[in-house]
């Protein structure tokens, strides 16, 4: 394993410390893990699969994989898909990980990935020994291209490709004959302008990919829509050729999805009403912190949809946490984000509501 960087968060410990000194207590608004119980219906599918003695299937039970075919087709508008096209995984950040690793991406190609994103992108890349490049336009990807990741909803600046882009992107992966694959886990949730009251796109849709699918995924996380992190419950869906490739991988690894784990996916994939209570949850979490960083002095950019707002004040991100820090609030420095947002900070929903009330309270003091 070739020398990774270290990890990122553990340069917060002191601005936790600081925030944790507050006489209200600290509130964590730096990593998006979701504070919100599991709902019920999942817990008892879960408690029902107990008696697991036999090895999971690595590709997925066949209800596992008919219900990500059912999801695609009622909520993300994506037509078609086999059971060759879907694949379940242990959390999708192990997949961001590995990806071009198991796609034997290495010395000499290029891991294209946005330009303010989830530092495991560019980890992938170094794991697999290949060159990371941050970059938005299509026009800007190298020749030497070979994996192309996109974000939308993107983390952290809640930014939304809408199909216009999503086939510009996808138009210039085949001319690079690069693999793409767009990270949509935060798709159920938005909030401004056309994502108010229109679904967020996939990749997949056949707008975007006029029915041919070739060298193009998209990845889901039931993480935030049904508070499942701890579950580590994701899938991959896509080109049939490359989901095969993977599979081969994840089989010779023993990277399978606990069978417990698939019989909780299946019920909270059917399931659309929870999905809709905890999105109203951050709904009105946004809506009691937005115009309080706003009246702090902060700028709202981008944020029309996922978990975070993408917020600057014109200073040193550093700057910024410092200041929150004191007032008992965490949030993520942009510079964890890459290199060209040195003074925004992004800032989680994933909080309960007295605690968002609470930060709001101390901003607008």
């Amino acid at each position: 394993m070739r020398e990774l960087p270290d990890y990122p968060w553990d340069a917060m410990a002191p601005y936790a410390a600081r925030a944790a000194e507050h006489p209200d207590g600290i509130v964590d608004l730096s990593v998006g893990s979701p504070v919100d119980e599991t709902p019920q219906l999942i817990r008892a599918a879960l408690a029902d699969a107990t008696d697991a003695h036999a090895y999971p299937q690595t590709a997925g039970t066949p209800q596992l994989r008919a219900a990500i075919i059912e999801w695609y087709a009622r909520r993300r508008g994506v037509h078609g898909l086999q059971e060759a096209n879907v694949l379940p995984t242990i959390g999708s950040k192990e997949l961001v990980a590995l990806v071009p690793l198991m796609l034997g991406l290495g010395d000499g190609d290029v891991v294209v990935h946005p330009r303010a994103a989830y530092p495991t992108y560019a980890i992938g890349a170094a794991i697999a020994g290949a060159q990371s490049v941050a970059a938005d336009d299509p026009n800007e990807w190298p020749d030497a291209t070979k994996f192309i990741w996109l974000n939308s909803p993107g983390n952290p600046d809640g930014r939304v490709l809408d199909v216009d882009r999503l086939r510009a992107a996808r138009v210039r992966a085949a001319e690079l004959g690069a693999v793409i694959v767009s990270d949509e886990c935060y798709a159920e949730l938005g909030w401004e302008g056309q994502w108010a009251h229109e679904p967020i796109p996939s990749i997949l849709d056949d707008r975007v990919t006029g029915g041919d699918r070739t060298n193009v995924l998209a990845i889901y996380s039931l993480s935030k829509q049904s508070n499942m992190a701890g579950y580590r419950a994701a899938f991959a869906a896509g080109c049939a050729t490359v989901i095969a490739r993977l599979l081969t991988v994840r089989k010779h690894a023993g990277l399978m999805l606990p069978a417990p784990l698939q019989a909780a996916m299946v019920v909270a994939l059917g399931d659309d009403e929870h999905v809709g209570v905890q999105r109203e949850r951050y709904r009105s979490r946004r809506a009691v912190l937005k115009p309080a960083l706003e009246a702090a002095g902060f700028r709202i950019d981008s944020s029309q949809a996922g978990l975070y707002l993408w917020v600057t004040r014109g200073e040193s991100a550093w700057t910024s946490i410092d200041s929150l820090a004191r007032l008992g609030i965490l949030a993520g420095p942009g510079t964890f984000y890459g290199d060209h947002y040195p003074n925004h900070v992004r800032l989680s929903l994933t909080a309960t509501d007295e605690r968002i009330a609470a930060a709001a309270s101390r901003l607008t003091v």
